[in-house]
This record gives structure tokens, sequence and C-alpha cells, in this order.
């Protein structure tokens, strides 16, 4: 999968919050690959970067040290309370075992008033919905490799992470601000949501109203999170984004 289009709505994330000319800012880039996200946001403002990612060998920035860490079964990452005024985490969440254990992480590692961004492939979108209906997996999730799991790859998927747990994950920890955008819209979703919009409304509909009343699963703390999930951004959208301030 591209990533283009990810770093370049995350960097549009960071944007909203950061001033260009506003000093240095302390960067933790999580999963920092190749480092072209931490390239892009040193070409817009005065960052000072730490990555980390579970190997230093895809690295390719000169100079840039890696601090190489497991997620799934490090306890603590190596770096003190309060120490970064942005975290970033681009296409990670899907390979953890425990993607709330990474948020309580970022939380502690940020200043107050620090930004966390995260993104994941959204797996709520039309696409992602038709094809686990016909093939029992989301979309970029799939049938995992026996003892040959491939974390750089989609191989590596092994946690598929709708959005609404993701924000429910950052409300509980008492982040602010959140805010869930898409790279970008699928044209093929496009095709998809002219002959399954009104049955997907009206099941929409039916299903809600029996978790309102039956279930008592939907009430004022989450009833606009759970309409959004049925909006067109989340619907057509390849890759979800979300942004929270400590």
């Amino acid at each position: 999968m591209s990533t283009d289009s990810i770093y370049k709505a995350t960097v549009k994330s960071v944007t909203r919050h950061f001033s260009e000319n506003g000093g240095c800012i302390r960067h933790l880039d999580i999963g920092s690959g190749s480092g072209e996200l931490v390239r892009l946001l040193k070409e817009r403002f005065d960052t000072q970067a730490s990555c980390l990612d579970y190997t230093s060998e895809l690295m390719t920035l000169p100079g840039q040290v890696v601090d190489v860490v497991d997620l799934n079964h490090a306890e603590r990452l190596p770096y003190d309370d309060d120490s970064f005024d942005l975290i970033t985490a681009t296409e990670v969440i899907e390979h953890l075992e425990h993607f709330r254990k990474l948020f309580r992480e970022a939380y502690r590692l940020l200043r107050e008033g620090g930004l966390m961004v995260v993104s994941t492939p959204n797996v709520i979108n039309i696409n992602s919905r038709f094809r686990n209906l016909c093939f029992g997996f989301p979309d970029l999730m799939g049938p995992l490799p026996v003892h040959q799991r491939r974390k750089e790859s989609c191989a590596g998927h092994i946690s598929p992470v709708s959005v609404f747990y993701i924000v429910h994950a950052v409300n509980e920890l008492s982040f602010k601000n959140v805010e869930v955008n898409v790279d970008r819209y699928q044209r093929s979703g496009m095709v998809k949501m002219v002959f399954l919009w009104i049955p997907l409304k009206f099941g929409c509909m039916l299903i809600t109203r029996r978790e309102i009343r039956k279930y008592k699963t939907i009430d004022p703390s989450n009833r606009e999170l759970v309409k959004g999930l049925n909006s067109l951004p989340l619907l057509l959208g390849r890759t979800v984004i979300v942004s929270a301030l400590k």
C-alpha cells in the first residue's frame, strides 16, 4: 500500500496544531521505517526527531539513529515522561497485539499540550465491509501465514482496529480535541455506494434502534461517534488518521 497520501495527511494534521516558526518540536516517530515522515516534517518544521522501530535496517535518512524496540513485548518505551511535543505512529497499530498499551505510553511521553497522530487502514469503509462479507476479512487484512509473519507487510496485520475503538481509547486516556480524518477517497468505493447506500442506511437505522432499546450500548457519550461511522469520509476513506492533544 502506498503511504504517500498517508504521510501528507499526517503532515496536514500536524500543521493544524504547530506553527512553522514555533520553535523546536521534539518528535517521536514510532514505526519510522525509511524515515520518510520524519523527512517531510523536518522540511516544514524545526524538529528534533527520535525514531523507534522493530529494526534499524529500513532507515534511509543519513545519520538518523533508530531505537530498536519490539512493541509487542516492551512494557515501557525507553524515554522519560513528558519528553515529546509530537508523537506519530503511521500504519503501526494494526501490527500490534495491544494497541491501547501504545496509546498509554504515548500519553506518558507527551508533554502537556502535545499532539499524537496515528493512522491505520480504515476497516469500516464500504470496500472493507463488502470484502468482509464476501471473504471474511476486512480490506488490507487477510489470512496470516503461520510462523512466517512479515511485520513490514500486510502479512503482519494482526489487529484490524475500527476508528471507534481508537477514539474510544484516546478518550479514556483523557486526550482532548480528538479529530478523525482520512487520507483519500477510494473510487471503487464510490461505485459500490451507488448500490449499497439505501440498504446501508436502512440497516443502520434498524440496528441502531435495537442497540439503544435492547442492549443499551448507545448513550450520549458515544452517540455522535457511532453516527459518524456511516459518514461519507469513513465509508469512502482508505486510511484513518486520528489526532489528539494531551
